[in-house]
């Protein structure tokens, strides 16, 4: 959901020099005109009202530095504890409690409705937007219609700006009320239109969706966007671990779930050394940073931070900001290898790519792809198979 990283040089370099390629080399569309007429149309066809299409988009236009900022994203090429130090500050950790407690019948509804806790939607509420402050100012209709033209996405947001049309003819919001970051999401938890569209809730009784200044409405509809994507009712999400050294390494995935009662055999213990319930209860040992540095025991819960964002690292650090807020204390560090560079996590996945694995767009964000064809490597050079790229994979790499 979340959009960050936006780099100024990466920025100027491409609005001054490579934005007229994009404009004019990119598109499959005679013109940025001829494809928005195009969309007029398809959004008559969806049902969206002739008044909503023609005020709407009266202004938009095609803007090259949002394609700037779309191709300079970074943020996430960090690791956990890069991210997570600067992400779970202090000030968000007493501002998520103080809001959990002034809010509490407000979170005691929604959890019976929903069974979402409070300090799962908190978590997503302050890493977004910081609880509300900061939710953007850009017109979102041009950014979406940029990113819907530009050849990068085009699948992915021409039915968000459809949809965003959608929520103005419902009566939601207006297109000039209609501004956020960048990338076209929307309000306190930085929905996208068709987010907001479809799982958007008037839980304040006022007769319209407003994701932007409702608190009750933000709250229940990141509660229900989360029981769509699968929120089990009471059960945990993530618990920090301590692992031995060892455990069988290969287990030690996100597609893979033993009953805790293996991992306890296996030597697993909760960080403070006290046993884990030796029970039926599937989990995955989560390793973000391998077999040295913080573990979690993650369960189904936690596969639904990854339906939110499917960065490892953004959903590992949102699960541990909600176990913050839920009572735990800091994560144990361990001592990990340093994190890859940008230029060696591209490195790596093009050598893994050479070899035949899938690692989706070589941009050195190591994601779940990259890790699996790292897991498979290790493997195969008989390293232990923790899925964390490092300095010494990329060498064994390059050497054959």
């Amino acid at each position: 959901m979340t959009r960050a990283g936006l780099y100024a040089a990466a920025a100027v370099l491409l609005a001054a020099g490579a934005t007229g390629a994009v404009a004019a080399g990119c598109q499959k569309e005679p013109s940025f005109e001829a494809w928005l007429a195009n969309v007029k149309k398809e959004a008559a066809a969806s049902g969206v009202s002739a008044g909503t299409i023609s005020t709407a988009l009266a202004g938009v236009r095609f803007d090259p530095s949002i394609v700037a900022k779309d191709r300079a994203q970074k943020v996430f090429a960090q690791t956990f504890l890069e991210f997570s130090d600067r992400m779970v500050a202090g000030y968000r950790l007493k501002t998520g409690a103080a809001k959990i407690a002034a809010l509490k019948p407000l979170f005691q509804k929604i959890e019976k409705k929903y069974g979402v806790p409070a300090p799962v939607i908190v978590a997503f509420w302050g890493l977004e937007t910081d609880f509300g402050a900061n939710i953007g100012n850009l017109p979102t209709l041009v950014s979406v219609a940029t990113l819907a033209y530009d050849c990068r996405r085009p699948d992915v947001f021409r039915p968000q700006l459809i949809d965003a049309l959608k929520v103005i003819d419902r009566g939601d919001l207006t297109a000039d009320q209609m501004r956020g970051p960048w990338a076209g999401e929307l309000g306190q938890l930085q929905f996208l239109p068709s987010h907001y569209l479809d799982y958007g809730v008037d839980f304040d009784g006022d007769g319209k969706v407003n994701l932007l200044t409702s608190t009750a409405d933000v709250l229940a509809s990141g509660a229900n966007l989360l029981a769509a994507h699968g929120w089990q009712r009471g059960q945990p999400w993530i618990q920090e671990v301590k692992v031995p050294p060892n455990l069988p390494w290969q287990e030690a995935d996100l597609a893979i779930q033993h009953p805790r009662s293996q991992w306890a055999a296996w030597g697993v213990t909760y960080a403070s050394g006290k046993p884990i319930p030796s029970d039926g209860v599937p989990a995955s040992i989560l390793l973000p940073m391998g077999r040295n540095g913080p573990a979690f025991l993650a369960y189904k819960n936690f596969l639904v931070y990854l339906e939110w964002n499917s960065s490892l690292v953004y959903s590992t650090t949102a699960a541990y900001f909600a176990t913050r807020l839920a009572g735990a204390g800091p994560v144990t560090r361990g001592d990990p290898p340093p994190g890859l560079t940008l230029a060696q996590g591209k490195e790596l996945q093009n050598l893994l790519a050479k070899r035949g694995y899938d690692i989706g767009v070589a941009d050195g964000i190591i994601g779940l792809k990259t890790r699996a064809a790292v897991k498979a490597m290790q493997i195969k050079f008989k390293m232990p198979a923790d899925s964390y790229p490092t300095a010494e994979l990329i060498a064994k790499l390059r050497g054959g």
